[in-house]
C-alpha cells in the first residue's frame, strides 16, 4: 500500500481548520500531519514535518498564505502548496501562480472536492477554481508599478507619509508622488480610496 499524502493545514480560524482536519482524516490516502494558526507557525510546522502538500489560508497573522507559499517554494521545493480563501480577488490568484501555488480555491469548496484537489496537486496537476479564474481574466493586470504598489501597501495600514518614507527609504515628496500617481491610475480621489480599489482587485 502506498504511503498516504502528508498534509499541513494552516488557517487562523480554529473551527474551520479543525473541521477540515477531521474530514480529511476520514480519507484513507490522506494524513493531516500538522496544523498551524499563523504564517510563521505554518513555516515552522512545514520544516518540522515536511508535508507533501500545504493547504494555506490566504489571510493569516504574521505572514499571509502567499508569503508562506513563496518561502516554502524556496525552503522545501518538494512541498506543493494550495491556497484556500474567502478572498478570491483576481490579483491574489495572479500572485499565487507567480509564487508556484498549485491550487487556488474558495472556502466554499466541499471537503470531498478538497480531498480530490489535494490528490490532483499531489499527482503533479493544478487546480484553479473556474469562477476565480474568470474573474482574474476579466479584471486584467494591475496598472500600478511595483514601487507604487509597495507605497500603497504601506499606506493601507493608515501609516503617515513620513513613516512610509522612512520604511521605504524614500523622501516624503517622492512618497506623495507615488501615492498621487497610484490614485490617478485607479481613478481614486485620494489615497484611502486608492487603497480600497487596489484591495478590491487584490492588487495589494
Amino acid at each position: 500500500m502506498t504511503a498516504p499524502v502528508r498534509v499541513l493545514l494552516a488557517d487562523d480560524e480554529h473551527l474551520i481548520r479543525g473541521a477540515l482536519a477531521t474530514l480529511l482524516g476520514l480519507e484513507d490516502d490522506l494524513q493531516v500531519v500538522a496544523e498551524a494558526a499563523s504564517g510563521p507557525e505554518a513555516l515552522a510546522m512545514a520544516r518540522a514535518h515536511r508535508p507533501d502538500i500545504a493547504v494555506l489560508d490566504l489571510q493569516m497573522p504574521g505572514l499571509d498564505g502567499l508569503e508562506v507559499a513563496a518561502e516554502l517554494r524556496r525552503a522545501l521545493p518538494d512541498c506543493r502548496t494550495m491556497i484556500v480563501t474567502g478572498h478570491g480577488r483576481p490579483g491574489y490568484l495572479k500572485r499565487a501562480l507567480e509564487v508556484g501555488v498549485r491550487g487556488f480555491l474558495p472556502k466554499t469548496v466541499s471537503a470531498a472536492d478538497l480531498a480530490g484537489i489535494i490528490r490532483t496537486v499531489h499527482a503533479g496537476g493544478r487546480y484553479v477554481d473556474p469562477e476565480l479564474a474568470a474573474d482574474a481574466i476579466s479584471a486584467g493586470d494591475s496598472p500600478l508599478t511595483p514601487r507604487e504598489t509597495d507605497v500603497l501597501e504601506l499606506a493601507a495600514h493608515g501609516t503617515s507619509v513620513a513613516e512610509i518614507a522612512q520604511r521605504a527609504a524614500l523622501s516624503p515628496g517622492t512618497v506623495r508622488n507615488y501615492l498621487s500617481s497610484a490614485a490617478g491610475k485607479l481613478g481614486a480621489e485620494n489615497r484611502h480610496a486608492a487603497v480600497r480599489i487596489a484591495r478590491e482587485h487584490g492588487w495589494i
